[in-house]
């Protein structure tokens, strides 16, 4: 990114930590920070339009598409990406249960897919088949694993309801 003359800089939590980045533009979104600036590659550029899902991190818990999201309009606030979700050996139960159900293909998806359902699962754990549709609904995928991915996020529902109740 290019440096904003006499600008502060840039302050949010991310994935836990603390963040301070010098030069962010008024322009820049939220994805763009993430990707270029911190490396993070888990939210994908699809349609620039937050309308694929592709981009999907949770603003303050809140699944939020980072393609349309200014980057300052997010200062002070918490942000999560699938990297800050969970990590190998410490898989988030939504990313454990995609992993077990072969809930992927080209993968293109699977960031938000993964982090919509996490949302969800967060709010709603006892989330029915009908809910989790209606709340994937607005994510795209086209390589035709959606029956996978309904199963996982039905999987890490019910982990989630035993983790909480065991």
């Amino acid at each position: 990114m290019t440096a904003s003359c006499g600008a502060e800089p840039l302050r949010l939590l991310v994935n836990g930590r603390a963040q301070s980045i010098e030069g962010v533009p008024r322009e820049a979104t939220l994805l763009h920070l993430l990707r270029n600036d911190l490396g993070l590659n888990g939210p994908k550029y699809g349609c620039g339009l937050g309308q694929c899902g592709a981009c999907t991190v949770h603003v303050d818990g809140v699944a939020a598409r980072s393609c349309v999201i200014p980057a300052h309009g997010v200062a002070g606030r918490s942000i999560t990406t699938l990297e800050g979700l969970g990590s190998r050996g410490s898989w988030h139960p939504v990313q454990a249960a995609f992993e077990e159900e072969q809930a992927a293909q080209c993968g293109y998806c699977l960031n938000g897919m993964v982090m919509q359902a996490a949302a969800l699962l967060a709010r709603d754990p006892q989330a029915s088949e009908q809910r989790i549709r209606a709340e994937l609904s607005g994510n795209l995928c086209r390589c035709g694993t959606h029956i996978e991915i309904l199963d996982a996020v039905q999987r890490a529902a019910v982990r989630m309801r035993e983790e909480l109740n065991p």
